[in-house]
Formats: C-alpha cells, structure tokens, sequence
C-alpha cells in the first residue's frame, strides 16, 4: 500500500501534541490591532488547543501527526 500525504498546509497550520491534541494559532490576530483591545491581543498570543469538532477535521489532513 502506498504511503498516505500529509497535506503541506496542514503541517503548517497545526501541531499535534504528545496526548493528540491538536493545537492552532488563535485567531484574529493578522490585522486591524488597533480596534482590539489589549486584553483580546495579550490572551491571542501563542497557540491554543482546537475544539473537538475541528480536530477531527485537521487529523484527517494529518494522517502521520507530523
């Protein structure tokens, strides 16, 4: 059987942890700062672990949880 892909953009986006957890970057953090407050940018910092719906989604994208 031939190997499965790892879709390029997915490896990118997301990281698995040790538990299997998917984490991602939060979102709403590319412009427009300057109408957030700074309460909204400080807790958007770093990655945070997606809900369970969207981890199902991104390990199908993830087959070998790069």
């Amino acid at each position: 059987m031939p190997k499965m892909k790892t879709k390029a953009s997915a490896k990118k986006r997301f990281k698995v942890t040790a538990t299997g957890k998917v984490m991602a970057a939060q979102a709403g953090k590319r412009h427009g700062m300057i109408k957030r407050s700074n309460k909204f940018v400080r807790n958007a910092r770093g990655m945070a672990v997606m809900s369970e719906p969207d981890q199902k989604i991104a390990r199908k994208y993830l087959p070998y949880d790069c």
